[in-house]
């Protein structure tokens, strides 16, 4: 690489905020922001593919990856505080307009920040992260049960949402040719869920999603009022979202460039050859 990655810490807030970053500064900017239970890491496939042309950024949210995770009792677990935090961040490294990768949580985030800034964003890279209600799919029928009822159904929730199972059906999801997953994708994060404070900092934020349920149409019709330039890459093998949803953003958003991939959740485990060649293509057209 020409450009190798470094791995470095930022104080925001009082915290210790770890981002990877690699690629020439005065090169168009790419903030990627991540999903769940992942961090930065899952974008180390970009870094190796587009840090000789684009000046790279990804941040693990606190609670996440190598960034402090205070206690859910001193520290708001929330999308909106998430986002204020990445927010912060991209001001206290001077990134005054980017491109934003969204990948699962990365979209609530990633949305967040556009309407709050709408003038620093260039384009949007949507990687299966849902901005439409009919995008959650039977999975969600218990998760909706969870925010209705929190008291009744927190056990449950964490059973599945922290388990080794649910871990690597995030990544295989319905995929036939398993034989691609490197299983260290999932035992590692596992490892990462079982550290003291994740049940709760996950349980917290999980409750939480209930928001951006709620943020849907406004994001929607941020979309429609803007028309922002939109790239859709979506795995196909995803058990989490509906296959339908980015033919939702199409409705928002016509010009949207949408690609449906052979992948799962995590579409970079085994697609990150052709995203990384949509990613250029798109956004040298963008230019």
């Amino acid at each position: 690489m020409k450009y190798p990655i470094h791995y470095r810490t930022v104080d925001i807030d009082g915290l210790s905020i770890f981002y990877r970053e690699a690629g020439p500064h005065g090169a168009p900017t790419l903030l990627l922001l991540h999903g769940l239970p992942s961090s930065s890491r899952m974008f180390e496939s970009l870094f190796q593919r587009l840090s000789d042309r684009y000046h790279l950024v990804a941040p693990d949210y606190p609670g996440f990856g190598h960034s402090d995770a205070p206690d859910p009792k001193a520290f708001a677990y929330t999308f909106d505080h998430i986002a204020e935090i990445v927010d912060r961040f991209a001001v206290k490294l001077g990134l005054v307009s980017y491109s934003l990768y969204m990948q699962d949580y990365g979209g609530p985030v990633g949305f967040r920040l556009a309407l709050a800034h709408p003038e620093r964003i260039e384009t949007l890279i949507i990687q299966n992260a849902v901005a439409h209600n009919e995008g959650l799919g039977k999975n969600w029928v218990t998760r909706r049960a969870f925010w209705a009822d929190r008291a009744s159904h927190e056990a449950a929730l964490r059973t599945n949402l922290l388990s080794l199972e649910t871990t690597r059906i995030r990544h295989v999801g319905s995929d036939p040719k398993i034989e691609r997953y490197d299983p260290d994708l999932w035992t590692d994060e596992f490892a990462f869920l079982n550290r003291p404070g994740q049940g709760e900092i996950q349980t917290e934020l999980f409750y939480d999603y209930r928001t951006n349920v709620a943020s849907y149409p406004a994001w929607q019709a941020w979309m429609r009022e803007k028309q922002p330039r939109l790239l859709v890459v979506w795995g196909k093998y995803d058990l989490s979202f509906e296959i339908s949803e980015p033919e939702a953003y199409k409705r928002d958003v016509p010009s949207a460039e949408v690609h449906i991939l052979d992948g799962g959740h995590f579409a970079l485990d085994t697609a990150a050859d052709e995203i990384a060649g949509l990613m250029d293509a798109f956004l040298r057209k963008s230019a």
